[in-house]
């Protein structure tokens, strides 16, 4: 499973041999591979014109481009926007409740965002392949799409340790903007441009995943509200700045605590452990289907 950002082709179709090089290292003579695309196909087509774009199929032969648009940015926080909105209005019947939730489309997409999981872990699983996955800058859709992967296939993935561990590596390291995409709740008044809840969207997913497979992960419901008030609001430097760039220079590290430091403590721990938790092995396939999917009340 690898992740990237967008290849820079731009209007003209440059190609970038050392990108194709590096591709082809991890594949055997003959050996099929997919792209996973998190843009729609006009999407990547209109991102030429600014520089960007997607792989020539004449260059990565090997290689097999799905596209599964999720979006991100503005649509994906107006979407909440809508959830919070019918959430706080208790003058709604049931009827026209629910009328409110279905327009809001949060859970259409956190629907999309399990299905692309899916669709690379049954890649990686089922058809024994290599998955690139990308969107544009890949700090965004790509990371929901790697983390949510590496916890339906990989065990060590849903223990406390191994969570954490992937929050770390998949979210932080790899230079998700929680500066710019946390900067306000929905119920600001004051929305940036580039504030986007891909994080919360991820959270969510994984409440869907603890639901539907209670005995599978080995931390609860608390710990996940817990990393959201710590995205938006935290006394820790776990998710400050946007990239490990600004950490550094920042020097995060140095003047804050860590927020795993804290919930590791033995008294903190075992407040946040799923008391059902049993080990399993198992990859674990989420429904997706309507019935499904359930809003998470936190």
């Amino acid at each position: 499973l690898l992740r990237s950002s967008q290849p820079l082709t731009g209007p003209n179709r440059r190609r970038c041999r050392e990108d194709e090089q590096l591709l082809g290292t991890i594949l055997d003579e003959g050996e099929r591979a997919f792209i996973i695309d998190t843009r729609s196909a006009q999407a990547a087509k209109q991102a030429r014109m600014g520089g960007g774009g997607t792989e020539p199929k004449s260059c990565y032969p090997q290689w097999r481009r799905l596209h599964r648009a999720l979006e991100r940015g503005r649509p994906l926080q107006e979407s909440f926007i809508r959830l919070v909105e019918a959430c706080s209005d208790p003058s709604l019947s049931m009827d026209r409740w629910l009328g409110r939730l279905d327009s809001s489309r949060w859970l259409a997409h956190v629907k999309a965002a399990l299905s692309t999981a899916c669709l690379a872990a049954q890649c990686l699983d089922r058809e024994d392949s290599k998955v690139l996955v990308h969107g544009a800058e890949g700090t965004d859709t790509t990371l929901l799409v790697t983390a949510l992967a590496q916890l339906i296939l990989d065990p060590s993935c849903r223990s406390l340790e191994g969570f954490q561990g992937l929050l770390e590596r998949e979210w932080i390291e790899a230079g998700h903007p929680f500066q710019l995409r946390c900067a306000r709740s929905a119920s600001s008044h004051g929305r940036g441009k580039q504030e986007a809840p891909l994080f919360l969207l991820f959270l969510d997913c994984v409440w869907q995943l603890s639901r539907q497979f209670p005995f599978s992960l080995e931390f609860g419901e608390r710990l996940l509200l817990a990393l959201f008030d710590n995205a938006y609001a935290s006394a820790y430097g776990t998710f400050l700045c946007n990239n490990e760039r600004e950490r550094s220079l920042c020097k995060v590290k140095e003047s804050t605590h860590s927020l795993w430091a804290w919930l590791n403590q033995p008294e903190e721990r075992r407040k946040f452990l799923n008391p059902l938790y049993a080990h399993n092995p198992l990859v674990i396939w989420p429904s997706v289907e309507p019935q499904s999917i359930q809003l998470w009340q936190g």
